[in-house]
């Protein structure tokens, strides 16, 4: 029975980590011996079935839907990052905004999500919720924090006395990152206007930033979340209004690092402290 439970543990990591297909029984690379050793070359040569020839090692390679960028923006980050900030500027509620999220190619990573997975809500809400990226479950129904780590996030939030319907939900970026990688540099600055804009129209009075990707990207810092989490900072919104922000543990951490919760359990009560204090 153990034994099960560890392989369907397994198979679930896999699955959140984009994991779709198998290629046998066992993990592992199959080495073959060419005929002839061929040309180097920067990129590996394909072959049939998805396969991917490098020198003397054959691997096989996940099959992923996915389709050219179709946008010259999506291959030019500064002009797609004024693109985004033009667009932004257009939205009066976050309808126009969520529309202008869904049309827009400036992000390449746009091309290989199943769904643009933008913010769900209170449009009202006293307390946003900032995550890094939607993870496969969110990437597959089309909301944010919907899997294993939604679960416990929202048992945090009715520990609190909040739920979903009070507080609005949402991540640094619309598009799951292939295999769940963490997001490029660029891929932030391009997403970031648009986060922006959600946290201008709806005006919340605490920013909970979950996870040390979420604050580094909102905050333009670089400090670890062991350092950030725990603490005050405060957040300027476009409109030069200034917004507490609190730092705290990614609930998927905690999944994985249950020792850890207590900390995080502190931190939702510096949130209703202040909440009761406003």
């Amino acid at each position: 029975m153990e034994q099960r439970t560890d392989i369907k543990s397994l198979l679930e990591w896999y699955i959140e980590a984009g994991v779709t297909e198998s290629c046998g029984s066992e993990a592992g690379l199959v080495t073959v011996q060419p005929e002839s050793k061929p040309a180097p070359s920067a990129v590996p040569s394909a072959t049939k079935g998805g396969a991917v020839q490098n020198d003397e090692i054959l691997y096989q390679r996940v099959p992923v839907a996915s389709r050219q960028a179709i946008s010259n923006l999506a291959q030019a980050t500064p002009e797609a990052c004024k693109n985004a900030r033009e667009l932004c500027d257009k939205a009066l509620s976050l309808e126009q905004l969520r529309e202008i999220v869904e049309n827009f190619e400036g992000c390449a990573l746009k091309f290989n999500a199943k769904n643009t997975v933008f913010g769900a809500g209170n449009d009202k809400a006293r307390v946003m919720i900032i995550g890094e990226a939607p993870g496969a479950d969110e990437d597959r129904i089309g909301k944010p924090f919907v899997g294993r780590s939604g679960h416990l996030l929202e048992k945090m939030l009715n520990a609190i006395g909040l739920n979903r319907e009070e507080v609005y939900i949402t991540n640094v970026l619309p598009w799951r990152p292939p295999g769940n990688r963490t997001p490029t540099d660029g891929e932030v600055a391009v997403c970031l206007p648009f986060l922006k804009k959600q946290i201008e129209l709806i005006k919340p009075q605490i920013i909970l930033l979950l996870g040390g990707s979420a604050a580094n990207a909102l905050l333009d810092n670089n400090e670890p979340i062991s350092k950030l989490r725990g603490r005050w900072l405060e957040y300027t919104s476009i409109d030069k209004s200034k917004i507490a922000a609190l730092a705290s543990f990614h609930p998927a951490f905690l999944l994985r690092n249950s020792a850890q919760k207590g900390k995080a359990w502190v931190d939702f009560l510096r949130v209703l402290k202040k909440l009761k204090e406003n």
